[in-house]
C-alpha cells in the first residue's frame, strides 16, 4: 500500500499536473486564451444564470403538424392512384373536418383503390395501431382518417427534428454552450448565455424556413388574384414586395425545386451591391432546377419562404450550373439570418415564442462573487480544522483539497461543461465534503496506533481498512448525482455534472495522492511516533 514505483508516481501525478494546467485558461482574459494552443483553450462555460443572456419558451401547434401530415398525404394519394396501372380517376379529395375524403369514378376500382393507400399508412411507434384509417363509406367514397397515437407519434417526431433544426442554428451564430431541450410534449426551452438582445434569436428560430420555387401563374386575372381567387391548378400566395403594387400572386400548386435539395446558403451581394443569399443545389436538386428554367424561358419564377413570395424574377436562359440567388429587399442581417435558417434545414413544425426573459450580466456577477466568496471561505475553515485536527497529515490533507479544486475546473473544461448557480452550490458542497474521506483514513490511523500497531504499519492499515467505506460512501453519492443527471434539467443537471465530477476528483486526490505523500515522508524521516 505504501511502496511506489516510479511508473506508479507518473501515473498518479500526470493527470494531476493535466488537470491544473487545463484549469488555467478559466481564470484569464480571452485575448491570453486565444493566443494559447488550441488544445490549451479549455475553459468552463459560465450557464445563463452567471454571464446573463436570452431564456426562450417555445410551443409547436399541434395542428400544425396534423395539417402538413394531412397535406402530404393528399399529394401521395393524388400521385400513386394516378401512376399505377390502371390509372384510377377521382374527384376533388376534400379535407374537411381534419380528414381526407374522395369519390372514386367508376365504382368497380374502390377495392383497388383502397389496397393502394394501405400500404401509405404506416405503423404508430409500438402502439399497435396505424397512423391513418382507411375506409369506404357510400360505396364509392374512401376517406383517409388521421388517429390519435400517428399525431402524438408525428408530433414527437417533429418536436425531435425541431430540436436538431434550432441546435445547428444557434451554433450557426457561434453561441458557446446553449442549452435546448423538450418540455413536455410540444414545448422547447432555449437558453443562450451572453446574448443580451433576443430579437435577432426569436426571428431566427421563428422563421420555418420552408424554401419552395413555383412557376408564377402569367393567366391569372389580377383583380381575381387581389380577391385572393386563383384559377384551378393554382394558389394565391403573399408578395408583399410586388412591383405591380399587388400585395399577392397568383403561383402554380405543383412545387418545382424545394430547400430540401439545397447543400449550401451563403450571404453575398448583387451587381448593385444589394444583400442576396446564394444557394447551391445537391446534384439531384441541380438538374431539376437546370431543367425547370431550361423548359420556362421567360416565365417568371416565384421564389417563395414559409408560404410568402420574396421574389418572382422572369427566367432570363436556363440556369445549369446548380446554383441561384435569392433576392427580395433584405437587409446583410436578415439575409445573413436566412442563410443560417436554410443551412440548418426546414423546421417541421412553426414555433412560437409563448415565453421570454433576459437575464442581465450584472445578477451573474453578484452570484459569481458570492459564490467565489462561500468557496474561499469553505476552503479556509476546512483547511484550519483539518491541520488543527491532525497536524502534518491535515497538511496533506489541505494540498489535496486545494489541487482537487484546480482539477475540477479542468475537467469541466475539458468536458466543455458548464458552470450554473446551482453548480457553484456543488462545487461548494464537494470542497466541504472532499476531506471526509482523511478524517476516515486519520481516524483508522489513530485506532491502529492504539492497538499497538507501529507507524508503518498504522498508516498502511489505516489507508487499507478506510477504502472500503469511503468507496461504499462515495459510491452512494454518485447514485443519486447520477438519478439527477439523467432525470433533471437546468439547474439540477448543473448541481450533478459538479458533483459527480467532484465525487470522481476528490476520492483520487484524497486517498491516492495523500497516500502517496505520506509514503515519500515515511521514507524520507523513517519517523519512530506520529502526531495525529
Amino acid at each position: 500500500m505504501l511502496n511506489f514505483s516510479r511508473w506508479a508516481i507518473a501515473a498518479i501525478l500526470l493527470p494531476l499536473v493535466i488537470g491544473i494546467l487545463c484549469a488555467v485558461p478559466s481564470f484569464l482574459p480571452d485575448t491570453t486564451v486565444e493566443r494559447l494552443p488550441h488544445f490549451m483553450q479549455t475553459r468552463v462555460n459560465l450557464g445563463l444564470d452567471l454571464s446573463g443572456g436570452s431564456h426562450l419558451l417555445l410551443e409547436a401547434s399541434t395542428q400544425d403538424v396534423a395539417k402538413q401530415r394531412l397535406a402530404n398525404m393528399e399529394e401521395q394519394v393524388r400521385t400513386e392512384l394516378r401512376r399505377g396501372a390502371p390509372r384510377i380517376a377521382i374527384g376533388d379529395i376534400s379535407s374537411r373536418d381534419g380528414k381526407l375524403s374522395f369519390m372514386v369514378r367508376d365504382p368497380a376500382q374502390v377495392d383497388a383503390a383502397v389496397e393502394r393507400i394501405r400500404p401509405l399508412t404506416q405503423g404508430a411507434g409500438l402502439t399497435g395501431q396505424r397512423d391513418f384509417n382507411v375506409e369506404v363509406v357510400n360505396s364509392s367514397t374512401v376517406v383517409i382518417t388521421p388517429t390519435e397515437a400517428g399525431i402524438d407519434n408525428a408530433v414527437k417526431g417533429a418536436m425531435e427534428v425541431a430540436t436538431e433544426v434550432i441546435r445547428k442554428r444557434i451554433d450557426e451564430m457561434g453561441t458557446r454552450e446553449p442549452t435546448i431541450q423538450q418540455q413536455g410534449g410540444n414545448r422547447i426551452v432555449v437558453q443562450v448565455p451572453g446574448l443580451q438582445n433576443p430579437k435577432a434569436l426569436k426571428d431566427l428560430l421563428g422563421q420555418t424556413a420552408k424554401l419552395e420555387f413555383k412557376l408564377v401563374d402569367t393567366s391569372a386575372n389580377p383583380a381575381e388574384v387581389a380577391q385572393g381567387r386563383a384559377p384551378v391548378g393554382s394558389e394565391v400566395l403573399p408578395y408583399p414586395a410586388n412591383p405591380s403594387g399587388v400585395p399577392a400572386i397568383a403561383v402554380k400548386r405543383q412545387v418545382m425545386v424545394s430547400g430540401e435539395d439545397l447543400t449550401d446558403a451563403t450571404q453575398g451581394y448583387d451587381q448593385n451591391n444589394q444583400a442576396i443569399v446564394n444557394i447551391r443545389f445537391n446534384g439531384s436538386g441541380g438538374r431539376k432546377f437546370g431543367q425547370v428554367t431550361s423548359q420556362n424561358v421567360n416565365r417568371p419564377f416565384a421564389i417563395i419562404l414559409d408560404g410568402k413570395v420574396l421574389s418572382a424574377p422572369n427566367i432570363n436562359e436556363p440556369i445549369l450550373g446548380g446554383s441561384a440567388q435569392i433576392s427580395g429587399n433584405f437587409t446583410v442581417e436578415s439575409a445573413n439570418q436566412l442563410a443560417i435558417a436554410l443551412r440548418s434545414g426546414k423546421l417541421p413544425v412553426a414555433l412560437t415564442v409563448v415565453e421570454e426573459r433576459t437575464v442581465g450580466p450584472q445578477l451573474g456577477a453578484d452570484s459569481i462573487r458570492a459564490g467565489l466568496l462561500a468557496s474561499v471561505i469553505a476552503v479556509a475553515a476546512v483547511a484550519i480544522f483539518m491541520f488543527a485536527s491532525y497536524g502534518r497529515f491535515g497538511m496533506y490533507a489541505n494540498m489535496a483539497v486545494a489541487i482537487n479544486v484546480l482539477v475540477i475546473l479542468g475537467v469541466m473544461g475539458m468536458l466543455g461543461a458548464t458552470l450554473t448557480l446551482p453548480g457553484i452550490a456543488g462545487f461548494v458542497l464537494t470542497i466541504g465534503t472532499a476531506v471526509d474521506a482523511n478524517v476516515l483514513i486519520y481516524e483508522r490511523i489513530r485506532e491502529e496506533r492504539r492497538r499497538g500497531r507501529g507507524v508503518v504499519q498504522a498508516i498502511q492499515f489505516g489507508y487499507k481498512e478506510a477504502s472500503r467505506t469511503i468507496f461504499e460512501a462515495n459510491v452512494t453519492h454518485a447514485i443519486a448525482g447520477g438519478i439527477m443527471l439523467a432525470l433533471g434539467s437546468g439547474p439540477v443537471k448543473g448541481f450533478a455534472i459538479v458533483l459527480l465530477i467532484g465525487i470522481a476528483t476528490s476520492v483520487f486526490t484524497a486517498v491516492t495522492f495523500t497516500r502517496l505523500l505520506a509514503s515519500r515522508w515515511l521514507r524520507a524521516k523513517r519517523p519512530t511516533e506520529i502526531h495525529i
